[in-house]
């Protein structure tokens, strides 16, 4: 059975779009779509990009997102929310394919981890 690379591949091949196409739309390099054709598992959001470019619907053949394979994440999402912090925003909404958004988004994710990460320290390692 092919693993998510070849069918990615595959399905361009079958497509008749070239790949130079494809690496402008998606602001890659040709050699960094070759490594992916190499990847057994893939990021169902990179995926779903290039559906959209080659007009192949790839839900059928790539069932499950990347993450959700990955040991250490988990498919339930629970919220640590301390006594003195103000809840964020959801963070898990989905984000349109405006890079500046994404970016915005990701931004937001980060600083979210890094007060998570901050209140950690200050609990194990602050004062007792």
């Amino acid at each position: 059975m092919p693993h998510q690379g070849e069918i990615l591949q595959d399905a361009i091949k079958n497509s008749g779009i070239s790949i130079t196409r494809i690496v402008d739309e998606l602001g890659i390099t040709r050699p960094t779509i070759y490594r992916k054709f190499k990847e057994e598992t893939l990021d169902y959001g990179f995926v779903k990009r290039i559906g959209d470019i080659i007009g192949h619907d790839f839900s059928s053949e790539i069932t499950q997102p990347q993450q959700s394979s990955l040991p250490f994440v988990s498919n339930n999402v629970t919220r640590f929310v301390s006594s003195g912090v103000t809840p964020k925003p959801d963070l898990l909404q989905p984000v349109d394919n405006d890079p500046v958004k994404q970016l915005l988004a990701l931004q937001t994710k980060y600083i979210a981890l890094l007060e998570a990460y901050n209140e950690l320290l200050l609990k194990v390692y602050g004062p007792k």
